[in-house]
């Protein structure tokens, strides 16, 4: 600091050294806090399957007369499936069965015993909130190789993905795994008893999967070797109209739940429902019954099915475990449309009518009684 000017008491001005001015700086240090580390939220993934998609021609007209009263041509089979769309759309993976070959957008269509259905199904099953479907069935080869082959060309169109049939023998060999938002990653794997005494060609049995349980548990290894944190298997098998469990079904299902490459068995192909079982601390639905079908004898059997709906919750990391089991009771209204019906939800509605909800009523109460026999209610599935 150079001199500064001090005035006197005369008024008169003195040039003098400036004094030197010291400074102390103190810097005040607020001591760090250490937050407790916040347990991270274990990831979730749900699950959601259903049963037999099974498109008769009574289906696929009611898909025509809904396309018409909207003054379209065509098929719309989405007010079909309306009602269980927020069910589908809730989970993270929602898997159908779809049990027919497809045709051609214009056809020809055939029902029973060689189906061969519209395609704009798919549209349907897509937009509501469908991810994937098995084409592993009875009815797989009803069209051929070449049904077959349009069958997935249409699911790849549609943007749905597919597993238990393949066009050539990688996408065979390629399990189908599904990468959710949060990392976690769903294979699926689908199986059929049989094909309605129809034959693979010789040398191209990897086109359709028949059920063979080393052959799956190869399958599931090697899902998992592929990085897949839970795998979903989907089973054809059983007899048809029975709501009860065959000796294969528990033999098959029980080496098939021993392995820890598999976490969950979703069945179909009886057109009943019938009873879910916790095996290894896992779950199979044995049967889930049809989703959608309408066949030439109506029957409380083929109307009635079961969503069932799994939570896997990571105990560790990549290990996985069910930690909530739920099935979601649906029936088919035959008139005066087809109209897939979510059970309690309909029952839950101000909206249904008194008629409508003693039958609703009887059909939840039929299904819950077919889920029960192998003690699911007391190993913990909650029926909605």
């Amino acid at each position: 600091m150079g001199a500064v000017l001090l005035a006197g008491c005369d008024g008169h001005h003195d040039a003098r050294p400036a004094p030197t001015l010291h400074v102390t700086v103190t810097h005040t240090v607020t001591p760090s806090v250490t937050q407790p580390a916040q347990p991270s939220r274990p990831r979730t993934v749900t699950v959601i399957g259903s049963g037999d998609v099974l498109i008769h021609p009574p289906v696929w007209e009611q898909a025509a007369a809904d396309a018409r009263a909207e003054g379209r041509t065509g098929y719309d089979f989405g007010p079909i499936y309306a009602a269980v769309a927020p069910r589908t759309r809730a989970v993270d993976v929602a898997i159908c069965e779809l049990e027919t070959p497809l045709a051609p957008p214009g056809g020809p269509f055939q029902g029973y015993p060689t189906f061969s259905a519209p395609p704009q199904v798919l549209t349907a099953l897509r937009g509501a909130g469908y991810d994937s479907c098995t084409t592993a069935s009875n009815h797989t080869i009803d069209q051929g190789v070449s049904g077959l082959k349009r069958t997935l060309d249409e699911l790849d169109a549609a943007g749905l993905k597919h597993t238990g049939s393949a066009r050539t023998p990688a996408e065979a060999a390629r399990p189908l795994i599904i990468t959710l938002g949060n990392g976690a990653r769903v294979a699926q794997l689908a199986y059929s008893f049989g094909f309605n005494g129809l034959t693979r060609p010789a040398g191209q049995e990897w086109e359709a999967n028949l059920t063979e349980v080393p052959t799956i548990l190869a399958a599931a290894r090697r899902a998992k070797a592929a990085g897949a944190d839970i795998v979903v298997l989907s089973l054809h098998w059983g007899v048809e109209y029975n709501h009860g469990v065959t000796d294969l079904q528990v033999q098959q299902a029980h080496a098939l739940l021993a392995s820890p490459d598999i976490d969950v068995i979703l069945g179909d192909h009886s057109h009943a429902v019938e009873p879910f079982e916790r095996v290894n601390g896992k779950w199979v639905a044995y049967s889930m019954g049809d989703q959608i079908s309408r066949h030439a004898e109506i029957r409380n059997d083929d109307r009635e099915g079961a969503m069932p709906r799994f939570t896997f919750t990571e105990v560790a990391p990549h290990t996985w475990k069910t930690t909530l089991a739920e099935a979601i009771p649906t029936w088919v209204d035959v008139a005066p449309n087809v109209r897939l019906i979510d059970l309690p939800a309909a029952l839950a509605s101000s909206a249904t009518s008194a008629a409508a909800r003693a039958v609703y009523q009887a059909a939840h109460q039929r299904v819950a009684g077919y889920l029960a026999p192998r003690g699911a209610v007391k190993d913990g599935l909650i029926i909605r």
